[in-house]
């Protein structure tokens, strides 16, 4: 399962509102007139194809290989490791890598969640 977004300067404002971090970095643009994105928005991606699967997270773990800036498009490429039944859901493994518009992988991961078995 695969996902990719470019993320705007807008973005990366709101995100700042919403989740409170106000690192300069976010809010002045770097020496070449770069905003960085936040780390967890960029993380957004694989959460955000876990949620098109119904899948409520249990555990998540993101390595953050090198920033994002506003104007990069992120791929993230979502892999099922495992997926195993249990009484009225399933207990799932999974792992992702995202990567920019040049082919560099920027953040990578592993998640543990469940998905109920619909009735």
């Amino acid at each position: 399962m695969s996902w990719k977004r470019t993320f705007t300067e807008e973005d990366i404002r709101l995100f700042a509102r919403v989740s409170g971090d106000d690192g300069e970095h976010h809010h002045v643009p770097d020496a070449t007139g770069r905003l960085m994105a936040h780390g967890l928005l960029t993380a957004t991606l694989p959460t955000k194809i876990g949620g098109d699967m119904n899948l409520i997270a249990r555990e998540m773990t993101f390595r953050f290989l090198r920033p994002v800036f506003a104007g990069d498009t992120i791929e993230c490429v979502v892999t099922l490791l495992e997926a195993t039944p249990a009484d009225g859901y399933s207990d799932i493994d999974s792992e992702w890598k995202c990567t920019n518009q040049h082919g560099k992988e920027v953040m990578t991961g592993r998640g543990t969640g469940i998905i109920r078995d619909r009735n």
